[in-house]
């Protein structure tokens, strides 16, 4: 079983962490290709997609934060006890898209090594699934996953803060199209929330600050606090990478389709801003393995107390496993955007079981969930359904 970080000496600690450790695993190759194809296709408009995400990400956010550490279970429990075998659903829903997610982090970090040392991918991806067996192998693995992914945080947003400034975007006409916009796109919309709190994103932080102790309605203030940066750092990198994007085609330069984000660093900085990219991609995918492997097995450990037992075993596997998928299936950016949009369509569901929870005495006792927090998680269905359904009639009809 995973240590848990001491309590309460680290609780600030932890919390930064568990927000990092959500924002780092919505940033991965996924989110900076997700970004780059979008902005290509919108322009400034894509800012007012940045907007609107950024606000449903909260209310999806918010909502499946608190009831977790006020019911002090974990989100297939909670699942589980609204309705017998939803649990399995969920967790089921939630380990594949994990999976699929993880394939692309890990071809992700292969590509970023590749382009800091020339290294060829395949190997590239295996030693990044060193480096993260390393992590969760080491004795007090919440402060290594708190740490971890904080540092390589910062320097993913510092680095791109660079690259803004080289391509000098426009930044006026992106602030003025982020409010008002002269397209839209509902898979666009879709495919970053799917990115930023789909799939099993959302549950990261909150179930690692359940494992840290932090539950319990006392602790909500920290939760809200934890939650809500989680999405604020994940919406600066969102954002800077958008402007990034925006320079370069302001420019008139021509990004290569191939690889859309390495070729806007390349375009912004040079051979510099390459090397750059290539830092950018390993620390976001490396970080997204973190997460993705942490928080699948969060989903099952504890349907058996043997897989709590050897939960690290199943961690390990599931990287392995990963690593191993990708050397068969590749890397293209196609199934990157693809997975993105696929968890998207998974948000709504999860959000509906938490915000049913949340009405049910039996799991939050005395506690009354805020009626505007209710209210704006189940718009924040109503609207990744209909925008879900029209992605999937889009899917269909060009099959």
């Amino acid at each position: 079983m995973l240590k848990q970080s001491p309590q309460p000496t680290s609780t600030k600690s932890v919390i930064v962490g568990a927000a990092f450790l959500m924002a780092t695993s919505a940033i991965g190759p996924g989110f900076l290709t997700q970004t780059t194809v979008f902005t290509q296709q919108l322009a400034a408009s894509f800012g007012f997609v940045i907007l609107i995400s950024i606000l449903l990400d909260i209310g999806a956010q918010m909502n499946i934060w608190r009831v977790i550490a006020v019911t002090e279970k974990r989100a297939q429990l909670i699942a589980n006890e609204l309705l017998p075998g939803m649990g399995y659903f969920l967790a089921a829903l939630i380990v594949l898209g994990g999976f699929a997610f993880n394939i692309g982090n890990i071809g992700g970090s292969g590509l970023g090594l590749q382009v800091m040392t020339g290294l060829d991918p395949t190997f590239g991806s295996i030693l990044s699934c060193i480096v993260a067996l390393i992590i969760f192998w080491y004795k007090e693995v919440g402060k290594a996953i708190d740490g971890f992914t904080k540092i390589l945080g910062l320097l993913m947003i510092a680095l791109t803060l660079y690259i803004v400034f080289k391509a000098a975007p426009p930044i006026g006409t992106a602030i003025y199209r982020s409010f008002v916009p002269e397209q839209f796109s509902a898979l666009a919309i879709v495919t970053l929330v799917g990115g930023t709190v789909g799939g099993y994103i959302s549950f990261a932080g909150g179930h690692r600050l359940l494992d840290a102790g932090i539950k319990g309605v006392a602790a909500l203030p920290e939760v809200n606090k934890s939650a809500i940066s989680g999405i604020v750092i994940t919406a600066i990198m969102r954002f800077l990478l958008f402007l990034c994007v925006l320079g370069v085609i302001n420019q008139g330069l021509m990004i290569n389709p191939n690889n859309p984000p390495a070729s806007v660093f390349q375009l912004a900085a040079g051979n510099l801003g390459y090397r750059f990219f290539g830092v950018v991609m390993w620390a976001a995918a490396i970080t997204s393995v973190v997460g993705a492997a942490y928080t699948s097995v969060s989903f099952i450990k504890t349907f058996h107390p043997w897989l709590e037992k050897n939960e690290k075993w199943i961690i390990s596997f599931f990287i392995i496993t990963s690593t191993l998928a990708y050397q068969l299936i590749g890397n293209p950016v196609k199934i990157l955007v693809t997975v993105g949009a696929l968890n998207g369509l998974i948000l709504p569901i999860a959000l509906a079981i938490i915000l049913l929870a949340a009405t049910k005495k039996k799991l939050v006792q005395s506690y009354k969930h805020p009626l505007w927090l209710s209210i704006a998680g189940w718009m924040v269905v109503i609207a990744m359904s209909w925008m879900s359904g029209l992605t999937l009639y889009k899917w269909i009809t060009n099959f």
